[in-house]
């Protein structure tokens, strides 16, 4: 019987590649970049497992070049980019990593929304032009003390950052029809938001940590924006296409939304056929607007135990067990 195949068609820390070639044959980058898509499909074809990435995808075309793999081990939280349902019937595993990038996502939407808030950006660009030349009533902005932060969602994600804002003394309403209220009452000033736009007419901020489904893509769009209140900042640290950039970018040019800071991206949902070939330039052209280049989960040591987890779930496998994250119940051995 050949030894087991693993493949990593992304960079990873020494100590992950150590850790499964003490097991298994390994593929995976030498160098800085990732494999190529035609590197990265012709080890899929005789791998047993493959650890995967959010630029990674895997529909029933990239199952059917893989007849051997037995698991997809993604080190990232959600699995927007997998057909689960066709790894389930290929009888292939998913996992994911489910709880370790929380508390950094929420860590970077509290900068985010300072960032954003005090107009940051702009002023550091200021200062770099050589135009400041000391103190000035300028770039006068939003603060958290005594703001009102309305969340869309109220996961893991949302509580997270709610948790993190208390202490600055804001207000916190959600709206997320999934979320029991009971579950919500060791939030205390956490309130129920009846409806969507009723969250949105109310907050200085509005905070978007819903999943990305076929229900909320572009649930923030030019009809939704219609009720935010003047001049209110939005944030996004969960998915692009959970907004209609073009709608956002339009927005903040009438001036309806008076900001806009996101992680992510639309052009990222890999596994929309139709979703953007790029950022809308509207919005990168915007004063007000902060973006970061999906850093939700970049702090180093959290990193490498995205890493290891994702490892841990791959020797489940190996050792014939199910994986310990695993996100579905395979019908068949491939």
């Amino acid at each position: 019987m050949s030894r087991f195949r693993i493949v990593i068609g992304q960079p990873v820390f020494p100590e992950t590649l150590a850790r499964l070639r003490d097991v298994a044959e390994v593929t995976a980058p030498t160098g800085p970049e990732p494999l190529s898509p035609s590197a990265l499909s012709a080890a899929l074809e005789t791998a047993d497992a493959w650890m995967a990435f959010m630029p990674d995808r895997a529909g029933a075309d990239v199952l059917a070049g893989a007849p051997r793999l037995r698991v997809i081990a993604g080190a990232l939280k959600g699995g927007d980019n997998f057909d689960i349902a066709a790894c389930t019937a290929r009888g292939v595993w998913f996992s994911n990593v489910p709880d370790l990038l929380t508390v950094p996502t929420a860590e970077l939407t509290v900068a985010l929304m300072i960032g954003l808030g005090r107009k940051m950006v702009a002023a550091d660009r200021w200062v770099r032009s050589g135009a400041f030349a000391g103190w000035s009533p300028t770039f006068y902005g939003l603060g958290l003390e005594g703001a009102r932060v309305g969340f869309v969602g109220m996961g893991a994600i949302g509580r997270a950052i709610a948790a993190r804002l208390a202490p600055f003394g804001v207000a916190q309403r959600y709206f997320d029809p999934q979320a029991p209220a009971a579950d919500l009452d060791a939030y205390p000033g956490l309130s129920r938001a009846g409806t969507l736009e009723d969250l949105l007419g109310w907050g200085d901020y509005t905070v978007l940590t819903a999943p990305l489904t076929p229900a909320s893509r572009h649930m923030i769009n030019a009809a939704t924006l219609a009720f935010v209140r003047p001049g209110s900042l939005l944030i996004n640290p969960a998915r692009g296409s959970l907004v209609d950039e073009s709608a956002v970018a339009a927005a903040l040019e009438t001036g309806r939304l008076g900001g806009y800071a996101a992680d992510v991206f639309a052009f990222e949902d890999w596994a929309l056929v139709d979703r953007p070939a790029r950022i809308d330039p509207r919005l990168l052209a915007h004063p007000n607007t902060v973006f970061t280049p999906h850093l939700g989960s970049a702090v180093t040591q959290v990193r490498r135990e995205i890493e290891g987890r994702a490892a841990a779930n791959i020797l489940d496998v190996i050792a014939g067990r199910p994986p310990r994250d695993a996100v579905n119940r395979p019908q068949a051995s491939p």
